[in-house]
């Protein structure tokens, strides 16, 4: 397991935590590659471990299509709406954020132990601030919360009753000077007390569409939108993003992917494999 530790003063230390409060002394990455997925646009959506059905239905369609437009989605890998918003954006083949309150070798609750695996075999990558052997403590869920808000552009909320912890990340999203976002809720439903709180309080914009997300996000001309395919790792989506491009040619792939040979037939045999991609013959290939 390739667990990269980001010291403050390591090159490689997001420059977008540097000048937040209390910003982590060192970050524990494990997965593709961070400092990619920091130059594309980033929400964090954040919301209650109890969610509704309501707040379900947001939650996937929010996550879902965002993601369908290239955005990150950031999340904590808790149960309801953390576990939802991740879920939903692989589903849409996009890429995800998982930002820990325990080391990235430890999963918390152990039950999303698959959703972390499949976060990182998409392209994605797990963040903490904990290193191996550390156990999780009460007060390392809220302190995670600043590293969610920290490394997004936005924070939107999706469902949230009065006390819900994503209330925390709301106050640290403004202090950071991100942009604050929350789905207005039924007025008689106590699991929108927060979120409606959040609106009247906080004045955070309404969300109603991925639409509003986009504006806020300085998206307006829907530009992003990822291919409808994507790989399990960073090569995968290397060799698909050329054949997306209309390059066939099995000696072109090879020289533009820089992969070197080995890494390029183990590649072409995962994606025939997994039937993303199929043989043309004379050395072409194609997506399936």
């Amino acid at each position: 397991m390739n667990i990269k530790k980001l010291t403050f003063n390591s090159p490689l230390y997001p420059a977008i935590l540097r000048n937040i409060d209390s910003p982590p002394p060192q970050l524990y990455v494990l997965g593709d590659d961070l400092e990619a997925l920091l130059k594309l646009p980033r929400v964090a959506i954040v919301g209650t471990r109890k969610v509704t059905p309501y707040g379900t239905s947001v939650t996937q369609r929010l996550a879902s299509e965002l993601a369908g437009q290239g955005v990150v989605i950031i999340s904590g890998l808790a149960y309801g709406v953390d576990a939802l918003a991740h879920k939903s954006a692989l589903g849409a083949g996009g890429l995800c954020i998982g930002v820990l309150p325990c080391p990235v070798d430890n999963i918390v609750p152990v039950a999303n132990q698959r959703l972390a695996q499949r976060i990182l075999d998409q392209g994605g990558v797990l963040v903490s601030e904990y290193e191996s052997g550390m156990p999780p403590q009460k007060q390392y869920f809220i302190a995670r919360n600043r590293i969610m808000s920290g490394l997004a552009d936005a924070v939107l909320v999706t469902e949230a009753g009065e006390k819900s912890g994503s209330l925390y990340t709301s106050n640290f999203a403004i202090k950071q000077g991100r942009e604050l976002m929350a789905v207005p809720g039924n007025i008689t439903s106590p699991a929108s007390v927060g979120t409606n709180n959040i609106l009247k309080s906080f004045n955070a914009s309404a969300v109603t569409n991925y639409k509003d997300v986009l504006n806020i996000l300085g998206l307006n001309n829907h530009q992003t939108k990822l291919p409808n395919i994507r790989g399990r790792n960073r090569n995968e989506q290397t060799i698909l993003d050329l054949l997306l491009q209309g390059i066939s040619d099995g000696n072109q792939l090879l020289d533009q992917s820089k992969l070197n040979a080995s890494q390029f037939s183990q590649v072409l045999t995962m994606l025939e494999i997994g039937g993303k991609i199929r043989p043309l013959g004379l050395n072409h290939w194609s997506i399936v």
